[in-house]
């Protein structure tokens, strides 16, 4: 059982989502009772302040998580070595890596969509994937209306999915750009590759490795993740992921197929109802969403709801969220928040 004041520890404090655990630990108040900064040897010995209080940043290890009830791990490939360390300290690990998704006995939660299977965990629940967190918390409403019998999904994915490297690469594509230079890329479609593009002025159709089908490994999240999510297989998805030139909020066109067929007032009036969700549809004022505003917000925003023109059971949407916020930080966050509330 979680305590009121737990014990954290956060691995990858100095990436990306680590920094964004911080910020939202000291927006939420989030509770604890101690804090552990943790990283990589190279940022080993770095001052952070949370709360007004400055910690020195330790190099991760096995023997790191002794005494610590949650551990909010940032993602990466350390997540296999020292998530089975932690929880064989008694330190329940959040994680928001790929590693554990999929194991059987490994709860993959949205906590506004499957908040009931956390309390199933063995020590190691993990975070999904940012482009289908972020869909799902659009489509939980409609399914909870109809059951949903497939998906088309095409995303539109910032680079901060790919870490502090890819935002930092970004922005210096630009200004290369705008200096007469030649952009140099080196991290993106994915920087363990041989071959790389600028993202600048540019769109990516390749986020992830390909597999033997022609989709990517992130196309292939969207599927298996929500089939697990939603514990239901039949759901036919059909994704395509892109790589956009925005730092940090994803969009996505989802196509949605019901088995009744639904209006568009009622789906609307689910979206908007669902916590965590806005609608943001009013053609009139040229209202809908956009990453440019949806960054740095908690909620997901959904707009552009409209009945297909030649199937009546399907459902047309625009949504959008912040990446490093909902697509990973705060969900895991937000986990832990459940877990102190229900004494899990």
């Amino acid at each position: 059982m979680t305590p009121k004041m737990p014990s954290v520890a956060i691995l990858g404090a100095t990436g990306a989502v680590g920094q964004e655990f911080i910020n939202l630990i000291e927006e939420r108040n989030f509770p604890y009772s101690n804090l552990k900064l943790l990283a990589s040897k190279r940022s080993a010995g770095k001052t952070m302040t949370v709360k007004g209080k400055e910690y020195i940043v330790e190099e991760a290890c096995p023997d790191s998580f002794k005494g610590v009830d949650i551990g909010l791990f940032a993602g990466g490939s350390v997540s296999k070595e020292l998530a089975p360390a932690a929880v064989a300290h008694g330190c329940v690990v959040i994680d928001n890596s790929s590693a554990f998704r999929m194991e059987p006995q490994v709860p993959l939660v949205v906590p506004e969509v499957n908040p009931e299977d956390i309390a199933g965990h063995k020590g190691i629940i993990a975070n999904p994937n940012c482009s289908t967190i972020i869909m799902l918390m659009a489509l939980k409403p409609i399914y909870d209306l109809s059951p949903i019998k497939k998906i088309v999904v095409s995303t539109y994915q910032a680079v901060s999915g790919a870490g502090k490297e890819g935002i930092d690469e970004l922005k210096e594509q630009v200004e290369a750009y705008m200096k007469g230079k030649e952009p140099v890329a080196r991290i993106l479609p994915t920087k363990s590759l041989d071959k790389h593009y600028p993202i600048a002025f540019n769109l990516l159709p390749h986020i992830d490795v390909f597999l033997d089908n022609g989709y990517s490994k992130e196309e292939m999240k969207l599927v298996n993740e929500t089939h697990k999510i939603l514990h239901d297989d039949g759901i036919a998805i059909s994704p395509t992921t892109v790589r956009v030139p925005v730092f940090r909020s994803h969009a996505e066109s989802i196509y949605v197929e019901t088995e009744e067929p639904l209006s568009v007032e009622a789906v609307r009036k689910a979206i908007d109802a669902f916590p965590g969700t806005q609608v943001q549809d009013n053609l009139a004022n040229m209202e809908y969403p956009m990453p440019l505003y949806t960054s740095e917000k908690y909620d997901v925003y959904v707009g552009r709801i409209r009945k297909d023109i030649f199937n009546p059971n399907v459902v047309n949407l625009w949504v959008s969220g912040d990446q490093i916020r909902k697509g990973a930080a705060l969900n895991a966050l937000q986990i832990a928040e459940y877990m102190i509330a229900h004494n899990i």
